[in-house]
């Protein structure tokens, strides 16, 4: 299959060209591959095709470059390709049960379009058993082929960090898996071909599944640590940053910050983990805990906000605070499960008046997914307290003298909260009701 994808023998398809399906379609394409990316977004298509990378993961120069790699959301046009990559998002429901929606789609969609010799190869974050559960017997319905003699299904969890630009896919291990010894070497050989460090061959496809899940699940419980601290510290009235890097000059101390947990993967995988786990007969305990207080933090930002508000003699009602950032993440414009909504929604239940300021964000999608204007910060002004809540590298280059012109002119100490170490605690704490994460 290598072989045959290098000269062009044989056709490569990319099932969803987010922020995981575009830079695998570029890197594919990049080495010369023939590639068919498919997307049921009509809109994102054709921005693709003029050029444009509304993900900022690949970038509109690169993506202008190439001329093996076509956009589409024409399903028919998926029966040129053997080998499909499907990376569609996996979200959680009401009560944060798995929504396999869009990856049972994906099924069908492949499913129609498969031919005998195939390959079918699934990125998006699962509970260990949806693939060869749930995904294989959709295609064998859709395509009336048999897995294992008509075609072949492996597993290659995603591992790419939206905004990194250190990080990148070709960096990145890959962990690779088939149904079967065959098909978990070709999987792998394909593979190979973009990732420049190279790839983990896992045992089976359920290794591969799991591993992903506890990646982030991981991730998530640490964090909930540092969180927890957080709130402890707080009360003690200590500063939580000094604690943990004073803690941190120990070489085995893991190295991680208090903050909001949100985005397409921390705050929705480890629910796979525990709705699997729980249809297995296992409730787990640390990993819901984890997810407890990490779903609380806006919540405490939100309830601190209100408490510097009060001893400041500052009237909450009406009160206008400017948050700076809505992006999961800092420098990368997925707004997708963003905790700072959270953050917006528990201060504007209280009467205040919130403006936002995101020069990464996308302003329409804003509006249309959660109803939030997205201003200039020239059109901001009059606000009594700013939360820094996203650390893009535009916000760091705000000079103090900008930031004190957005308050109103009579307050003796405007509130500054820094929920990412945007602004310079030094610099801050003298002139300002300045409190950080």
């Amino acid at each position: 299959m290598k072989k045959k994808l290098i000269e062009k023998k044989e056709k490569l398809s990319l099932i969803g060209l987010g922020y995981v399906g575009m830079p695998l379609a570029v890197a594919f394409a990049e080495k010369g591959v023939n590639v068919i990316g498919f997307d049921l977004n009509k809109e994102k298509i054709n921005k693709y095709k003029v050029g444009e990378d509304p993900t900022n993961e690949v970038g509109s120069e690169r993506l202008k470059k190439l001329v093996t790699l076509e956009f589409t959301n024409d399903e028919k046009k998926l029966k040129e390709a053997k080998f499909h990559v499907v990376a569609v998002p996996t979200p959680v429901g009401n009560h944060n049960i798995p929504d396999l929606k869009p990856v049972e789609n994906a099924s069908e969609v492949v499913g129609r379009n498969l031919s005998r010799g195939s390959y079918i190869v699934f990125e998006s974050t699962v509970y260990p058993g949806v693939t060869e559960e749930i995904c294989i017997p959709i295609l064998e319905r859709e395509s009336g082929l048999k897995c294992g003699v008509d075609f072949k299904v492996g597993y290659s969890p995603e591992r790419i960090n939206p905004g990194d630009k250190v990080h990148t896919l070709e960096k990145i291990v890959k962990i690779t898996s088939g149904m079967d010894k065959e098909s978990a070497e070709t999987i792998a050989q394909v593979y190979e071909m973009i990732i420049e460090v190279g790839v983990h061959k896992a045992s089976s496809i359920k290794v591969a599944e799991a591993a992903k899940v506890i990646e982030n699940s991981q991730r998530d419980v640490n964090i909930a640590f540092v969180n927890e601290l957080a709130m402890i510290f707080e009360k003690m009235n200590i500063d939580t940053q000094e604690v943990l890097e004073a803690a941190g000059t120990k070489w085995n101390f893991l190295p991680f910050r208090p903050g909001l947990v949100g985005g397409h993967c921390i705050g929705v995988d480890p629910y796979y983990l525990t709705y699997k786990s729980e249809e297995m007969g296992y409730k787990s305990q640390l990993i819901y805990a984890g997810r407890l207080i990490n779903n609380g933090m806006s919540k405490f930002v939100a309830e601190k906000c209100l408490k510097m508000l009060i001893n400041s003699n500052l009237k909450v009602k009406e009160a206008r605070i400017l948050i700076l950032g809505l992006t999961f993440k800092e420098d990368c414009p997925d707004l997708r499960n963003s905790k700072i909504v959270d953050i917006i929604k528990e201060l504007k239940e209280y009467g205040m008046k919130i403006l936002v300021v995101d020069p990464v964000a996308d302003k329409k999608e804003a509006f249309k997914e959660y109803g939030i204007e997205i201003l200039n910060i020239d059109e901001v002004k009059e606000i009594v307290g700013i939360i820094g809540a996203v650390k893009h590298k535009n916000f760091l280059e705000y000079e103090e003298t900008k930031i004190k012109k957005l308050f109103k002119k009579d307050l003796e100490k405007p509130l500054v909260l820094d929920l990412k170490g945007i602004f310079e605690k030094e610099k801050y704490k003298e002139n300002y009701n300045y409190w950080r994460m």
